[in-house]
């Protein structure tokens, strides 16, 4: 087909940017154009997949700072006063600046918008006559139904009609009560820019083609799922290669089972939650204990724990038992792609409901906390290690193994152009 013309948009936050990288690298080795709009600090990032980097408003990029330094006031918020307060600073308010970037970016032709699920301004320049948008789920599904629950508080999966009552229940107090004050911020952002109110709900998903990562055996079952959805599996990029610390060969040639824990890569991580209660809960049984420590300092370790600021995980998962970790969505999707059962322990942004899935799915336990106490931590890496958990994620790995993420995405990105070109739809 002939060479497509893409935009690429998302927030400037790891978690959103690394998931499209693969898809933007399978596009541009197949002769496609690909621009992307997104924070200078992953210029580099963007580059070498092949796609070209374009600035966002300087007044919307985080340039690489967290959450707490863009936003003092928030560390003063608890709870679901919190909670909406980041929706409405974080993902709302920048949507004006997003329409204007992305409008500059219209200057030059674009067939396509792919955007990260919380990039709204995709969506809203789409609805004011922009390019047709395609969203990528970098969280788990968003999408409701009534037969799931409500996306947020990381419920149970039940099944049933006593089920369905109760989420329906707490989807109404979601929208009607609890959110409501966020969505008619939405609305009065959305007059400002001549369009009317949008619906209730916190998904941004693209009703032409939304690109999910993860699989369907990692999701909650749902009796009915859009057409447009595409599971495309894993949507991680290979890491860039790194010095092995010098414990490595030691510490992995052991016969014991090795117990990975980590809280993610940001800087102002607080290991006590969970890094270090489980580097102490697992000190005298008989494992070894590997810990992603980011920049931060732990001290003197037991004999069987060591510790790196970041680690190779093509190189380590296939060697681990047990991943102890609090939810991230990308080590997730990394760790049950090798078949590595989860304990999971997080409370905050999507956390909840990734760990609502790794627990419907049978591939791990849920803990429903951010601080376990040691004795949970030990109770349930020895429930995963000698437990059935570890066939559920054997069988979700065969369903990753099934699909190549930025392969699979450019194929459907291609489709919809071509089915839209026979059907004399206009793409950009």
């Amino acid at each position: 087909m002939s060479p497509l013309n893409l935009l690429f948009a998302t927030m400037p936050v790891p978690g959103h940017v690394a998931p499209l990288l693969p898809i933007a690298r399978a596009l541009t080795e197949r002769g496609h154009h690909v621009r992307w709009c997104t924070g200078r600090v992953f210029e580099e990032k963007i580059t070498a997949t092949g796609a070209q980097f374009v600035a966002m408003d300087p007044s919307i990029d985080h340039r690489g700072r967290n959450v707490d330094e863009l936003f003092p006031e928030r560390t003063r918020l608890k709870g679901v006063a919190k909670l909406r307060y980041d929706m409405r600073a974080v993902f709302l308010d920048p949507i004006p600046a997003q329409v204007d970037d992305l409008r500059r970016a219209c200057a030059e032709p674009v067939d396509l918008v792919l955007h990260d699920t919380a990039y709204v301004g995709a969506v809203v320049l789409e609805q004011l006559g922009g390019p047709r948008a395609v969203s990528v789920g970098v969280t788990p599904m968003m999408l409701p139904a009534p037969d799931v629950p409500p996306f947020g508080p990381g419920l149970r999966y039940r099944t049933g009609p006593v089920a369905r009552l109760g989420y329906a229940a707490v989807r109404g107090l979601l929208d009607n009560v609890v959110f409501k004050p966020v969505f008619e911020h939405r609305d009065r952002i959305l007059a400002g820019l001549g369009l009317p109110p949008g619906q209730r709900g916190l998904a941004s998903v693209s009703p032409h083609l939304h690109l999910q990562n993860g699989v369907a055996g990692l999701e909650h079952p749902r009796s009915f799922l859009p057409e447009q959805v595409r599971f495309v599996g894993a949507l991680v990029d290979p890491a860039p290669a790194a010095e092995l610390p010098d414990w490595w060969e030691r510490a992995l040639s052991t016969e014991r089972p090795i117990v990975h824990v980590t809280q993610g890569t940001v800087a102002d991580m607080d290991l006590g939650q969970l890094v270090l209660p489980t580097i102490r809960a697992l000190a005298g049984e008989p494992v070894t204990v590997i810990a992603s420590v980011g920049a931060h300092d732990v001290g003197e370790l037991p004999p069987n724990a060591f510790a790196a600021p970041f680690l190779p995980y093509d190189q380590l998962l296939p060697r681990v038992s047990v991943m102890v970790t609090n939810g991230g969505f990308g080590g997730v999707q990394l760790a049950l792609a090798e078949g590595v059962p989860l304990v999971v322990a997080g409370t905050t942004e999507d956390k909840p409901e990734v760990a609502a899935r790794v627990e419907r799915s049978g591939a791990g336990l849920n803990l429903r906390t951010s601080t376990p106490s040691e004795k949970a931590i030990k109770a349930a890496v020895s429930a995963v290690l000698w437990g059935s958990y570890r066939e559920r994620a054997a069988s979700l790995a065969a369903e990753y193994r099934r699909h190549d993420a930025g392969e699979l995405s450019a194929d459907h990105v291609e489709r919809l152009v071509q089915t839209s070109a026979a059907n004399g739809v206009q793409t950009g």
